[in-house]
């Protein structure tokens, strides 16, 4: 049991979030309410939530539930949604702090390519245009939702940048179908990601997922989407059915450091509502899932072709060494055309980002209970299929 009672379950939150949207209440398909009340017995379980914990929780399950509601209705209110077509979508994939979310950020600078960013993910509804897309009083409202900068926050931009107009990934967008790593993430939820890893039909995520996207195209395109998250992993079957025509970038690193950083990252959000963070039990459980589902990944790969999708494997070093010349073998892998404008726009966000722009992510494998060596025997398949070089 959590060091204090939580003061809402899972009705509870429903009905207020039916409340707060003036008494919707369809939630459409899909296991969303079971996924919504495993995560809150979970959270008393066994997260071990402080007072700050417990209300980091309810903003979190109430922005996830209130966007349900809203992109539920939203679908009914404007008919132009279910017909919009995603053609050829660009995914990144792979271990977390492994390039991604840089490499994500940089492929949004081309005109050409739509990424979800941050404010449009925290308020979908209604539905973003062009009109406003750059001027949308949401984008206010997401700023000022962060949290103060405090030492944690700055340790977090050093990880991973934060912002209101900055590409966000889909890791976060699941979270509005109640089936995702995310949560895990972000609190201690072992029973609720127990579920998500081996019993949650990820059909019904990326079904959502798709209806997602619709979602915010149908006011605002772009000629492509480009998507980022590791969680891909778990569901990378299903991403392939609701998209055959998918572009896949799967990024690799040493998992030595992968698994470490994941950890240092993992445990410093935790620490913001949790007073019993202990390293060793993030990183032990976490490098058993990750391994895991980077293994089903491979497997899913391997198993089949997939004739309309295209795959493009990127090593972390090599991005490291020349970022827009990765992108350049991106960009001739998907056969997608990349104007002076789009070139120009990535090469000036990649010189105004500097890598250690935000602070240096210092962490080490010894704090985590990390044995390189044994990591090093349990991915050997893995490295020596990707040729990854220790770090």
């Amino acid at each position: 049991m959590g060091e204090f009672s939580l003061p809402f379950n899972a009705k509870s939150v429903a009905a207020e979030a039916s409340q707060l949207t003036g008494g919707l209440e369809d939630f459409g398909s899909g296991p969303f309410l079971e996924g919504l009340e495993r995560f809150v017995d979970s959270l008393e379980s066994d997260a071990r939530l402080n007072v700050v914990g417990q209300h980091i929780a309810k903003g979190r399950l109430f922005q996830h539930t209130v966007n349900r509601l809203n992109y539920i209705n939203d679908r009914k209110l404007y008919p132009e949604i279910e017909k919009q077509k995603i053609v050829k979508p660009v995914f990144i994939v792979g271990l977390g702090r492994t390039g991604s979310t840089i490499l994500h950020d940089i492929l949004a600078q081309d005109p050409a390519n739509r990424a979800p960013l941050t404010w449009e993910i925290t308020y979908p509804s209604p539905p973003p245009q062009t009109a406003t897309f750059e001027t949308d009083p949401r984008i206010a409202r997401t700023e000022a939702g962060f949290p103060p900068m405090d030492f944690r926050r700055e340790k977090f931009k050093a990880m991973h940048p934060m912002g209101a107009q900055l590409s966000q990934e889909c890791v976060v967008i699941m979270g509005d179908t109640m089936c995702t790593p995310l949560f895990h993430n972000q609190f201690r939820v072992t029973s609720y990601q127990d579920w998500v890893d081996d019993v949650a039909d990820f059909r019904h995520v990326y079904d959502f997922h798709y209806q997602q996207l619709q979602h915010l195209q149908s006011g605002h395109q772009g000629d492509r989407w480009v998507l980022k998250t590791g969680a891909h992993m778990w569901g990378l079957e299903h991403l392939l059915e609701t998209y055959p025509d998918a572009r896949i970038v799967f990024t690799h690193r040493d998992p030595v450091k992968s698994l470490t950083s994941y950890a240092s990252l993992t445990a410093l959000v935790r620490e913001m509502g949790s007073d019993q963070v202990d390293k060793f039990d993030v990183a032990e459980d976490w490098n058993r899932r990750l391994k895991a589902k980077l293994e089903h990944s491979i497997a899913v790969r391997a198993a089949k072709d997939y004739p309309d999708a295209v795959f493009y494997d990127m090593k972390f070093s090599e991005f490291v060494r020349d970022q827009f010349a990765v992108v350049e073998k991106i960009y001739g892998a998907f056969d997608l055309p990349m104007s002076q404008e789009g070139a120009a726009r990535m090469k000036w966000f990649i010189a105004d980002n500097p890598q250690g722009k935000h602070g240096i992510h210092r962490y080490e494998a010894h704090e985590y209970g990390i044995d390189p060596a044994v990591v090093r025997k349990e991915f050997r398949p893995y490295i020596e299929r990707f040729d990854l070089k220790p770090e």
